[in-house]
Order: structure tokens, then C-alpha cells, then sequence
């Protein structure tokens, strides 16, 4: 005789391997397609993308060659006006391709960069899938309430992800490649730098950022399992702002400029991390209001 109200027992661990082998399978065939469309891609991916930053007409390199040029004017001004001796210089804030070569030492170097830039396009392109995937295999272990509260998962990770690639991309790359292109400690050095760290410049620099875009998401599932508070958060603000100075250090070139324009955006998602905790706080009170009540 069959009993409805049977409860399924727990999956042994080998069980969970089970159900979670075909997710990775899935997960890691669309990293695959997405790397093999990306390889016959290689015009696109290379000369477009990744050496686009280098180009004097990328985006960023022609607002910095607007800011030397309006500092340019500015240190006139002061010079005119106050007696100062300001030395702007406004070719020291453009990219040419005349600024350093990229070069290749190796036999197969550009066969093995080839390979690996197709590999990081579809790891990064296929993210969204991959953590559907995941997801999807997590999933039947939550509750009700708790699919509901993750069902923008995905698209909030992603969105995240891909703000701090972008982010990388076009504002810290840029920057990172123009002061190291201009940096010189003699006039007889000649710049030829090899591509992988050229590349992997490009690459590390926006993969870094595109983590610490993920600062947010992260705070609200420490919240969520009770490990951090919004109190927390504002006590230790100090704390972190130093630990974020430090990361930021580390990611940039070694210049004002950069530094604060990186640590300004990412304290930024601190606040916002704050209040995010501060709200997921107030909305969980209220929820155990009602469970208090019919005690």
C-alpha cells in the first residue's frame, strides 16, 4: 500500500554528485561553444577588443587626451597668472601607437594566447548559464520563500559581473596602459612589450574589477545567513575603507588619479552594501513579527 504523505529521505553525497554532474556537464559545454565561436572570432576578440585600450581613438584615451589638453590651459593660466612654473605636458595624457610596440618572444606564444583568450571569453560570456545551471541544481533544496528571494539570482549576479568588466575595461585598463606606455626612465629606452603582458594586463585588470562588483551580492547573503548586520558594516566603515584603499592600490597604477578613481566607485558599493543589509534587516523583522504573533 502507498503512502501519500511519504517524505523523500535525504540524498546520500554521492547522490548529489549525481544530480549535479549533468548540471556541470551543461555548464561546461557552453563554456566550450562559447570559446570555440570566440576562437574563429579572433579578429574581433584581439584586434577590437583587448587591443582597443591601446588605440588612440578608444573612448577613454580620447578623454584623456581632452583632460590634457584642458590642463594644459589651466597650467597656462596659473603660470600667467600666479608666476607659477607648471610644466603640463598634454601628449602625457594620449595614447599613440607610436608610444610602445607589442611583440612576441615565443615559438607558439600566439598560438597558446590564442587558446587562452577564447578560454576566459567563454568563461566570462557564459556566465550566466553556468550560474543558471547552478541554480537550477540548488533549487529543489529550497524552500518557497526561499526560491522566491533568489529568483533574480542570476540576473543580479551577471549584472554585477559584467558592471565591473565594463567598468575595468573601459576606465582602469586604459589608465593602467597609458601610465605604464608613458612612464620612462630614459629617453634611450624604447617600450616593446610582450603580448601575454599586454594581454594579461587587459584581462587581469577587468576580471579583478568584475569581482569587486560582486561586493553587494555578497554582503546580502552574509546578511541573509546572519554572519554580518548593517550595524557591523557602519562600525567597521573605517576598516573597510583601508582594506578597499589597499585592493585598489593593488589593481591600479601607481598615480592619484587612478587610485581614487577606483576607490571612489568601490566604497560607493560599500554604502550601498550597507543599506542593502539595513533593508534585508527591516524586512526580516517584519516577517518574524506575524511567527511571533501565532506563538
Amino acid at each position: 500500500m502507498k503512502r501519500e504523505d511519504t517524505e523523500p529521505s535525504e540524498m546520500t553525497f554521492f547522490e548529489h554528485l549525481d544530480a549535479l554532474r549533468p548540471h556541470l556537464v551543461r555548464g561546461a559545454l557552453a563554456i566550450v561553444i562559447v570559446g570555440l565561436v570566440a576562437f574563429f572570432c579572433k579578429s574581433l576578440i584581439i584586434d577590437t577588443i583587448l587591443f582597443g585600450p591601446k588605440d588612440a581613438d578608444f573612448p577613454t584615451n580620447r578623454m584623456l587626451v581632452w583632460v590634457g589638453g584642458e590642463w594644459a590651459h589651466i597650467a597656462a593660466w596659473l603660470n600667467d597668472t600666479l608666476g607659477t612654473s607648471f610644466d603640463a605636458d598634454p601628449a602625457a595624457f594620449s595614447i599613440g601607437g607610436d608610444r610602445f610596440s607589442v611583440i612576441n618572444t615565443s615559438l607558439s606564444g600566439q598560438f597558446n594566447l590564442h587558446m587562452k583568450i577564447s578560454l576566459m571569453a567563454g568563461i566570462a560570456l557564459a556566465m550566466p548559464y553556468v550560474l543558471w545551471e547552478f541554480w537550477r541544481f540548488v533549487r529543489p533544496a529550497l524552500t518557497p520563500k526561499e526560491i522566491a528571494g533568489t529568483n533574480w539570482f542570476v540576473f543580479c549576479v551577471s549584472l554585477c559581473f559584467f558592471s565591473g568588466l565594463l567598468f575595468g575595461y573601459f576606465v582602469m585598463v586604459p589608465l593602467s596602459i597609458n601610465f605604464f606606455a608613458n612612464y620612462h626612465v630614459s629617453d634611450a629606452i624604447v617600450n616593446m612589450i610582450d603580448i601575454s603582458d599586454y594581454l594579461s594586463t587587459v584581462i587581469v585588470v577587468s576580471m579583478a574589477c568584475a569581482f569587486m562588483f560582486e561586493l553587494p551580492l555578497l554582503i546580502y547573503f552574509l546578511t541573509r545567513m546572519g554572519i554580518v548586520s548593517a550595524g557591523f558594516l557602519r562600525k567597521y566603515r573605517r576598516h573597510a575603507f583601508v582594506v578597499l584603499l589597499v585592493l585598489a592600490a593593488i589593481i591600479t597604477p601607481p598615480d592619484i588619479f587612478s587610485l581614487v578613481l577606483v576607490i571612489l566607485p568601490l566604497y560607493g558599493l560599500y554604502e550601498l552594501s550597507i543599506k542593502l543589509a539595513a533593508r534585508i534587516e527591516r524586512k526580516q523583522s517584519r516577517e518574524s513579527l506575524p511567527e511571533e504573533a501565532t506563538e
